[in-house]
């Protein structure tokens, strides 16, 4: 039964919409066209703001004052402060997206120590009815952090939770659409590889360690070309700077694509796909 008795209507809820993020919700949203999808999006910037301010900021929303049939809400939201402080929420089936869970996200050696986060992640998924991972992985690890967590709490933990979130979890991989596994260049160039690191431009993601082999392969003479590509915000680690002044004749990219046809295309000129990544919830 819909709340208008026609198309259903669903709210998606983006907390920290960064390139991927996106990507997902606009594809979720295509793959059921007969649905009405509205959404609410955070730039992807302050982090720790983000994934704990984000009820603040959705505050006057006047969205969350309709009625829905579902909301889906990412991982960066606070969906148990979001459905206290809109009553209407409160009887609206909610599913919670897990992209990344934050009892398995590498720590900044710039960041403070906070349980906020996970806090955040785990009361969320206690509100949700339903929690959906994009990997296996991500929701062993989710469970394990979890149940790691609560046992470090002093007193008056109730019994059952990692029972009760097991219990209404689900696994579903992000898809990835079947025109991108077409017209693939049936030979790679051994002699000088086309060689692409794609992913966002944060310390995460291991730019240090590209660094580190890039100069590796320097070392060995051995040539390459060199495609750096990915989501960069204002602040980002120095290796990027490093790896332009130390190799800036074998880069034939760096940056961003706006326009995804020619990074489409990016993707099927390149001979080998690095990831020097400290951990990929979501690599597409």
């Amino acid at each position: 039964m819909t709340t208008s008795g026609t198309t259903p209507r669903i709210l998606l809820l983006s907390g920290y919409d960064a390139a991927s993020h996106r990507r997902w919700r606009e594809q979720l949203s295509a793959m059921f066209p007969r649905y009405e999808w509205q959404f609410l999006a955070l730039p992807p910037r302050f982090f720790r703001w983000r994934i704990r301010g984000n009820p603040l900021s959705w505050l006057n929303e006047p969205l969350l004052q309709e009625s829905w049939d579902l909301i889906i809400a990412t991982s960066m939201v606070d969906l148990a402060t979001l459905r206290g402080l809109h009553p209407r929420l409160a009887n609206t089936p909610c599913l919670l997206y897990m992209h990344e869970n934050q009892f398995a996200f590498p720590v900044s050696s710039g960041q403070n120590a906070s349980a906020d986060p996970q806090m955040v992640n785990l009361y969320s998924a206690l509100s949700a009815d339903c929690v959906v991972f994009n990997s296996g992985w991500n929701r062993d690890s989710f469970l394990a952090g979890a149940d790691s967590f609560l046992k470090k709490l002093p007193d008056a933990v109730p019994e059952g939770l990692i029972e009760t979130l097991r219990d209404k979890s689900r696994v579903i991989p992000v898809p990835i659409e079947d025109r991108l596994f077409a017209d693939r260049r049936p030979l790679m160039n051994r002699a000088c590889p086309h060689l692409l690191w794609n992913h966002r431009w944060e310390y995460d993601k291991g730019p240090d360690r590209l660094l580190k082999f890039l100069q590796v392969l320097d070392q060995r003479s051995m040539p390459f070309r060199l495609s750096v590509v990915g989501e960069r915000f204002r602040s980002y680690p120095k290796a990027f700077d490093r790896i332009r002044e130390q190799f800036g004749p074998c880069i034939e990219h760096c940056g961003f694509f706006e326009n995804r046809e020619d990074y489409d295309q990016l993707l099927r000129q390149a001979d080998i796909v690095i990831s020097t990544a400290l951990h990929d919830f979501q690599g597409l």
